[in-house]
């Protein structure tokens, strides 16, 4: 995206009480499909910018860092993040940046309203210190803010480890850097496989990751009635069950009743899941036939039958 007039911009879902959002504001948040693309705005292109910081260290400074570049000089921002996921690093952080500071502290947030310096510091570095990579160690591309973007999932490692060869077409809900679909794509009787996430980084991730003609990727989210295919022989997933940093396990009950949906009469789900997670219940309403299928290192894996 091009922004030729100066513009308003928000970064992810602000608490309304907490930071005021222009009207008309323009959505930047990779977990929002559809959104732009912050790093694709032009520099100095917006006239304010309120952002929700992401949780990780080397996420929250990249973006901070492509905030400041896309920001107009003098022009204001605004970020905040509750205080035990990055909020209380966000002064210091932006001072290193060479922001002037104005910081407050509401309902568990620490809240920061600055202004785009002349000349930020720093702003390169941090930019490609969270820019995608290839990890060596892993052998794939990979980007901070992924799930699990710079190590194998462990749950995803016993799912890989405990699932049979598939066949047919199926779907990865929430496919991540595509570690999984890696895994389900060497049966060569798999003739079809879509990947669903609804981050835009894990979606270019992937595109990288999974070369094979038999795949389709999109960015959307995999509870959407229209983000799936119908009548899949199969569906793997390691759904999340994190919103916004706490847990939400309707997340993750959320995406097995998805699978039902869009399985045929005797497709089958292959899901892993934290060992305290309470799927049985939702699998049980949607799924004929349940089984426990491992179980190890405080995860599960489930084969459910429609």
């Amino acid at each position: 995206m091009t922004v030729t007039d100066p513009t308003f911009a928000v970064y992810g879902h602000p608490p309304a009480d907490l930071a005021e959002v222009a009207d008309g504001a323009v959505q930047l948040s990779p977990l929002v499909p559809g959104s732009a693309a912050l790093e694709d705005l032009d520099a100095g292109s917006l006239a304010g910018l309120t952002m929700l910081a992401p949780p990780g260290t080397l996420e929250r400074r990249h973006a901070l860092a492509l905030g400041l570049r896309a920001l107009a000089p003098g022009a204001p921002l605004t970020v905040l993040a509750p205080k035990d996921r990055g909020g209380s690093r966000l002064a210091r952080e932006l001072s290193g940046f060479g922001c002037r500071l104005d910081e407050s502290a509401r309902r568990h947030h620490r809240i920061v309203r600055t202004v785009r310096p002349d000349t930020p510091a720093g702003l390169d570095e941090a930019i490609a210190d969270g820019a995608p990579q290839r990890l060596a160690d892993l052998g794939l591309w990979t980007q901070a803010g992924i799930f699990s973007w710079n190590r194998i999932d462990p749950g995803t490692a016993l799912l890989i480890e405990t699932m049979p060869a598939l066949s047919g077409r199926g779907a990865d809900l929430g496919c991540g850097l595509g570690v999984l679909a890696r895994a389900v794509l060497a049966s060569p009787k798999v003739t079809g496989l879509a990947l669903i996430d609804i981050d835009r980084r894990a979606v270019a991730a992937a595109r990288r990751n999974v070369g094979d003609p038999r795949v389709t990727i999109a960015w959307g989210d995999a509870r959407a009635a229209d983000a799936v295919p119908d009548r899949l022989d199969f569906v793997v997933m390691n759904p999340p069950f994190h919103d916004g940093g706490a847990e939400d396990r309707a997340l993750g009950q959320a995406f097995i009743r998805r699978a039902a949906a869009a399985l045929r009469p005797g497709g089958t789900l292959w899901l892993t899941a934290n060992a305290h997670l309470p799927y049985e219940a939702t699998l049980a309403e949607v799924f004929r036939e349940v089984t426990q299928r491992a179980a190890a290192h405080g995860y599960k894996i489930h084969e459910a039958r429609k």
